[in-house]
């Protein structure tokens, strides 16, 4: 007789944590953004889309000129001919990205014991630098060396449910591991130059911010279940993210929304997403944009309430490319939710990432 099989354990996130940055730069941007505009006309929509963006503050770890300007005032980080390069962006990128990581992690208080971390997943897509994030924060965390790391970059803004994914698929490998989840993004590091409403108003939604949490293998918080991903067809030009010599260049269509809505509303998409049972109690989406949220609400036939975590989010902080999803996250575990959900975001591809979960 074949013996039985053990069945691997269970993945549940336990704490989840964030940090931002002290300076709110989201006006600053504004107004710095709709002189750049030549055509009255284009100036009034613009303003007209600022109005309903739903977002409120953007946070950015480069700091006040010594006048209290922000970054694109006189005297301010972006204050040089034809900007800066993309070297200068990421020295500023090994300074704060590590110090605003290490805040996240500090936030979860208790629930962080490096004494018994086996494993750290960084997901971080705003930089990069060598050794890596992941190797920076063990040693300043104190890790043993023997630590397993894993770094997930430059996927975008889903690459916070595949940092969630890994976890998981740790955990069920080996039952005792205990994995430091961290995703950090400086997206305000990436300001270009333009003079059109599309690309000022990719820039518009963009802000720094940092999660860390803890899954293992211990009952508590949310379970974890599997994955999906979903890649659609002749979207590749939607959302593209290319390194250049002023920075890292966001292509941000303005058909995106429209197209998630179309792909999200197919029966096909939904039953791989859900199952039989339709869209569940518990719906984390990844806060891209107003126009996003307002076509995931749509395609899953939802009330605007379902997404009030993403809207929240959305407001107070504006889009976090990896973060985000973690920060909607960790607006639902804080107000005890319980139930089925899933959390699901979009990125370049135009791709999405989903994962289940069950709040207990």
């Amino acid at each position: 007789m074949c013996a039985m099989k053990t069945p691997p354990p269970s993945a549940w996130l336990n704490a989840l944590a964030t940090a931002v940055p002290g300076h709110d730069i989201h006006a600053a941007f504004i107004d710095w953004a709709t002189p750049r505009l030549a055509d009255k006309r284009l100036r009034a929509l613009f303003a007209r889309m600022t109005a309903r963006s739903g977002i409120a503050h953007r946070w950015s770890v480069l700091p006040p000129t010594a006048a209290g300007g922000s970054p694109v005032a006189a005297g301010g980080f972006y204050d040089v001919p034809g900007l800066p390069a993309t070297s200068a962006r990421m020295a500023a990128y090994t300074e704060h990205a590590p110090a605003l990581a290490m805040e996240a992690i500090a936030a979860l208080g208790h629930a962080f014991d490096p004494a018994r971390v086996t494993h750290i997943v960084v997901a971080s897509c705003t930089g990069f630098v060598a050794p890596g994030i992941d190797q920076i924060l063990a040693r300043r965390l104190g890790l043993p060396p023997t630590v397993e790391r894993v770094l997930i970059g430059f996927m975008g803004c889903y690459a916070g449910i595949t940092a969630l994914r890994t976890a998981r698929h740790i955990v069920r490998s080996e039952g005792d591991a205990v994995v430091l989840v961290v995703s950090v993004e400086l997206s305000t590091l990436h300001l270009s130059l333009a003079d059109e409403p599309e690309p000022l108003l990719a820039m518009l939604q963009f802000s720094d911010g940092a999660a860390a949490g803890i899954v293992s293998a211990v009952p508590h918080g949310f379970e974890l279940g599997e994955g999906r991903s979903l890649a659609l067809d002749d979207s590749d030009d939607l959302i593209r993210w290319t390194i250049g010599d002023k920075g890292f260049e966001m292509v941000l269509s303005g058909e995106v929304p429209g197209r998630l809505r179309e792909a999200l509303a197919e029966p096909r998409v939904q039953h791989a997403l859900f199952g039989d049972a339709g869209a569940p109690p518990l719906l984390a989406v990844h806060a891209g944009g107003r126009s996003v949220l307002d076509a995931v609400e749509h395609a899953f036939g939802v009330p605007a309430e379902a997404l009030a975590e993403s809207r929240a989010v959305l407001a107070r902080f504006g889009n976090m490319s990896s973060a985000t999803i973690l920060f909607v996250l960790a607006d639902m575990m804080a107000r005890g939710a319980r139930g089925e959900g899933i959390a699901i975001a979009f990125g370049p591809g135009l791709a999405a990432e989903a994962i289940r979960l069950t709040g207990s």
